[in-house]
């Protein structure tokens, strides 16, 4: 058995200034900006308790939002997904780029869910 959960809404924002861009969507959805990021490619907008995360990520590509899918077993996760019909993009060391059937694309991310409660679904 496996945990996953619905994640963080990312909003891919390519070249420019990644802070002007923090401030933007922070006041569009009246989140404030994370105070210290821990990688200069991202920024989180914290919002109420229980409110989906949201972060912008600085990337080379056009500009998208993607859903992250966050799970406790990542292996497990694509293949499940796999088994939907999805298919695997690239993969990286925590992360890896999934497309939808419908062509759109996500990230399953590998992340400790043993503290969580019922916002995890488990898979057999």
């Amino acid at each position: 058995m496996h945990r996953s959960r619905l994640g963080e809404l990312v909003i891919d924002c390519e070249g420019g200034d990644i802070d002007a861009s923090a401030n933007f969507w922070a006041g569009a959805l009246g989140r404030k900006v994370e105070e210290t990021p821990k990688n200069p490619r991202y920024r989180r907008l914290i919002g109420r308790d229980g409110e989906i995360g949201v972060l912008l990520q600085a990337v080379n590509h056009a500009p998208r939002v993607h859903l992250d899918i966050e799970t406790d077993d990542r292996d497990r996760e694509v293949a499940r997904l796999e088994g939907l019909g999805a298919k695997v993009v690239e993969s990286f060391e925590k992360w890896t780029v999934m497309e939808a059937v419908t062509g759109h694309r996500y990230c399953v991310v590998q992340v400790d869910l043993s503290a969580e409660g019922n916002t995890t679904r488990n898979w057999e």
